[in-house]
């Protein structure tokens, strides 16, 4: 069965949660880039280094709220809750060829 760029958004985020580096890395592109409000162009092993080992910095996993593929770019907007408070955010991911090539995360408020 083929997975959707969906499902692979979905799985990344999954091997994130659960700080499965062998599974984060069979889903990334040789290529990754991660962008964020505190993070410009991070490349596979940066990411990998900075930001994968900070899963426990959320009090719940992500929730997702909408996840939409829209021209080779999938768009999951999802909510978490860290420190008591929630949050909201949006990240384009764009998925080619059931990889991640690249992630760019636009923070949203407390809800």
């Amino acid at each position: 069965m083929t997975r959707t760029p969906q499902d692979t958004v979905l799985e990344f985020m999954r091997a994130f949660r659960e700080q499965d580096e062998r599974l984060a890395l069979s889903l990334m592109a040789d290529d990754f880039t991660f962008t964020s409000p505190q993070d410009d162009h991070l490349d596979r092993d940066t990411w990998l280094e900075r930001c994968f080992p900070t899963a426990d910095h959320f009090d719940t996993p992500a929730t997702t709220l909408q996840i939409v593929e829209a021209d080779g770019v999938v768009l999951h907007r999802y909510e978490y809750t860290v420190t008591g408070r929630t949050y909201r955010n949006v990240e384009a991911t764009r998925v080619r060829d059931g990889l991640v090539h690249e992630v760019e995360v636009y923070f949203g408020g407390a809800v």
